[in-house]
C-alpha cells in the first residue's frame, strides 16, 4: 500500500500494476520497465518512490508524484546478477538484496534519488568478503557472504529474505550446498564502523538458525515475522513451523545469545496436501496465513 487507498502488484508478466481500491474493476495504470518476473515491491515514504525489483537483475525505482494513465517516470537504480529478493530497512536507511549465489548486498545510508552506476556491480561471482566502505558514503555497498551452520563453503542459494518489524535483524531462507536441505537463520544488524581498523566492515552477526527440510526442491519458501517480531513462520513441507528465539517466545533483543544458538520449535501444523510455499501474519489480528503449491490458502488462529 502506498497510501490508505493505493496499492501496487507484481507479476511475472514482468509488469508492476497501481490500483485503487474505490475501483478494482480497472487498474490506475500499468508499469513497464522490467525484463523478467518481478518479485518484490518496497516503499519510500520519506521520497514517496516505489521500489521494485526482478529476475532481471534490477532494482528500479518510480516516480508515484507523477503517474498518469500511461504509467510513472522511472529509472533503474541497481543491478546485480543473481538477485532474487530487494528489502528495505523500516527507516528506510538500507536496502538489502540476496542473490541465487549465496551473498547478502547491503546499500547503507540510502539515497533513492541518487541512481547508482548500473554498469558497476554487474557480477559479484568471486567476491567473498565484505568490501571495506570506510567513511560510508551514501550508498556505500557493502557484500557479504553470510555464515550458514554445518556449510564449509559459501554460495548457498539464498531464496528469501524478510526483515525484523523494528529493523533488528534480517530473516534468510537458503540451500545447502548439496541441495537436500535448507536453513532458516537470523542476523543481527551491527552498525557502526569495524572493530579493527583494517579489518572490513561487517554489520551482519548470525545468532539464531534451524535446518529445514527441503520438500519441494526448487521452489522458494516464503518466510515471515510476526508484527511484534517475536515469532516466525517457516513453511515446512506440507505444513508449518513457528520459531521462536526461545521458548518463552522473547523478543530478540531480550534473550541475545552469547553465540549462535538454535531457533526453538513453538508448534507444528500439518494441513496441506502439498507443500506450502508461503506464509504471512496479519499486520493487525492473532492470524496467520499459508499458500501450498496446488494454490489452497489456509487461515489460523495461534493457540499455545
Amino acid at each position: 500500500f502506498l497510501d490508505n487507498r493505493l496499492f501496487a502488484t507484481c507479476s511475472d508478466d514482468t509488469t508492476v500494476a497501481l490500483w485503487d481500491l474505490r475501483n478494482l474493476n480497472t487498474k490506475v495504470c500499468t508499469l513497464h520497465g522490467h525484463s523478467s518476473w518481478v518479485k518484490n515491491i518496497e516503499y519510500d515514504t520519506n521520497t514517496r518512490l516505489l521500489v521494485t525489483s526482478g529476475f532481471d537483475g534490477n532494482v528500479i525505482t518510480w516516480d508515484t508524484n507523477r503517474c498518469t494513465e500511461d504509467g510513472c517516470p522511472h529509472k533503474k537504480f541497481f543491478h546485480t546478477r543473481y538477485l532474487m529478493r530487494m528489502r528495505l530497512t523500516p527507516d528506510c536507511s538500507k536496502m538489502l538484496i540476496s542473490t541465487s549465489s549465496g551473498y547478502l548486498l547491503i546499500l547503507h545510508d540510502l539515497d533513492l534519488t541518487q541512481s547508482l552506476e548500473v554498469s558497476n556491480h554487474r557480477s559479484l561471482r568471486g567476491k567473498r568478503s565484505a568490501s571495506n566502505t570506510a567513511g560510508f558514503p551514501r550508498n556505500s555497498l557493502e557484500v557479504l557472504s553470510p555464515e550458514i551452520p554445518a556449510e564449509r563453503d559459501r554460495g548457498n542459494c539464498i531464496t528469501s529474505l524478510q526483515l525484523h518489524p523494528k529493523g533488528w535483524a534480517a530473516l534468510i531462507r537458503c540451500t545447502s550446498n548439496t541441495d537436500d536441505q535448507e536453513w532458516t537463520c537470523i542476523y543481527e544488524f551491527q552498525d557502526g564502523p569495524p572493530v579493527r581498523a583494517s579489518s572490513p566492515r561487517c554489520s551482519l552477526c548470525l545468532t539464531h538458525y534451524i535446518e529445514e527440510a527441503n520438500v519441494g526442491r526448487g521452489y522458494i519458501k516464503e518466510l515471515c515475522f510476526s508484527p511484534d517480531g517475536r515469532l516466525i513462520c517457516s513453511p515446512f513441507g506440507y505444513g508449518i513451523r513457528l520459531l521462536g528465539f526461545d521458548r518463552q517466545c522473547n523478543e530478540l533483543c531480550d534473550c541475545f545469545p552469547k553465540e549462535a544458538t538454535a531457533l526453538q520449535e513453538i508448534r507444528t501444523i500439518y494441513s496441506h496436501s502439498d507443500v506450502v510455499l508461503t506464509t504471512k501474519f496479519s499486520p493487525t489480528h492473532c492470524q496467520l496465513a499459508s499458500g501450498c503449491l496446488s494454490g489452497q490458502v489456509y487461515l489460523y488462529q495461534p493457540k499455545f
